[in-house]
């Protein structure tokens, strides 16, 4: 009896030690966009000034719009390498469409496309069992090259001033495109938290073989996560156009990294089932942080790309701490 109860005892310091550890784990995210502030703050007297905010914000928009999508897509243990090239081939659409058949009309048409797209990768991963990575890999490379060949690699520029104008608006002193922003996030924080559909998604990202042994049909819900990514692309392509002004077949090239970065950055694992809605913003923000305070040093693109990579390791290294505890 006595080996047995001194077997069972935990000294106090590694009890307290597993405690801190588990609250770095679960609170990770949060405490590294904590000191990336700090740190920003520090290495830069304009990056707490409200023009330099509110232009992270703006910026961070469409990126925020295509990782909620994407963490759908991850939650199933899926992945979406076509989002970048989606929302290029949105940005054509508009810019073509819209001097002939008016705004409302090109925008519906712009995100119906990537809707369509979107659909077709989840049809090709949920009904004929193609890989996520591989199918959306094809889709990226189909709507990249559809975008090239209706402009013939030309930008086409936007003649509309109310388009243009949402772009560059504000409103109560926050730019248009935030809005977007937080009301997708919050539809996506209900079906993440309130909907059948978002347990579901869950349950198919932690143990696809038990969900289909309950009787759930899979391959709807996979489908539904790859059009909800596309629905999310033509409405990011779109913020991203509006503040451009021009339709391009190479905008948001390599797009989609930095949308599986934020998620992941975001906490989110890669195995499926585990991630949420308020770390994946706080994720996104975090790299629009970091982008905007190297541009703020000079930095250049190269070292920002080296920069992100370093935070992906460190995020996935944090998420295995996560599976440990």
């Amino acid at each position: 009896m006595t080996t047995l109860t001194q077997k069972n005892t935990v000294p106090a310091s590694d009890s307290g030690g597993k405690k801190w550890l588990s609250f770095l784990a679960d609170y990770s995210t949060i405490i590294f966009f904590v000191l990336m502030l700090a740190v920003a703050g520090i290495l830069s007297d304009k990056f707490f000034t409200i023009a330099n905010i509110t232009n992270v914000l703006r910026q961070s928009a469409p990126l925020g719009i295509i990782a909620l999508g994407m963490l759908f897509v991850i939650l199933t243990g899926g992945i979406d390498l076509s989002v970048g090239s989606m929302m290029a081939l949105v940005s054509v659409v508009v810019a073509l469409l819209m001097p002939n058949f008016g705004l409302l009309l090109s925008l519906f048409a712009g995100v119906s496309i990537a809707t369509i797209i979107g659909s077709i990768s989840g049809g090709l991963v949920s009904y004929f069992r193609i890989a996520p990575f591989i199918a959306t890999l094809a889709m990226m490379t189909i709507a990249r090259g559809i975008a090239q060949i209706v402009t013939k690699g030309q930008p086409v520029f936007i003649d509309h001033a109310g388009f243009k104008s949402f772009g560059e608006g504000y409103f109560l002193g926050l730019p248009l495109p935030v809005y977007v922003f937080i009301a997708f996030a919050i539809l996506a924080h209900i079906i993440y938290k309130k909907t059948t559909f978002g347990r579901l998604v869950i349950s198919i990202g932690s143990n696809e073989t038990a969900t289909r042994f309950a009787g759930i049909r899979v391959e709807r819900y996979k489908f539904a996560v790859y059009a909800l990514s596309g629905l999310a692309c033509g409405i990011g392509g779109i913020i991203a156009t509006s503040r451009t002004g021009v339709g391009s077949p190479v905008m948001s090239e390599s797009f989609e990294l930095d949308a599986i970065a934020a998620v992941v950055v975001g906490g989110a694992s890669l195995a499926g089932g585990r991630g949420n809605v308020f770390n994946t913003v706080i994720g996104v923000l975090i790299l629009g942080v970091i982008s905007n305070l190297m541009n703020l040093m000079k930095i250049s693109g190269n070292y920002q790309q080296v920069v992100k990579g370093l935070i992906i390791i460190l995020a996935v290294l944090l998420e295995s701490l996560k599976s440990k505890k």
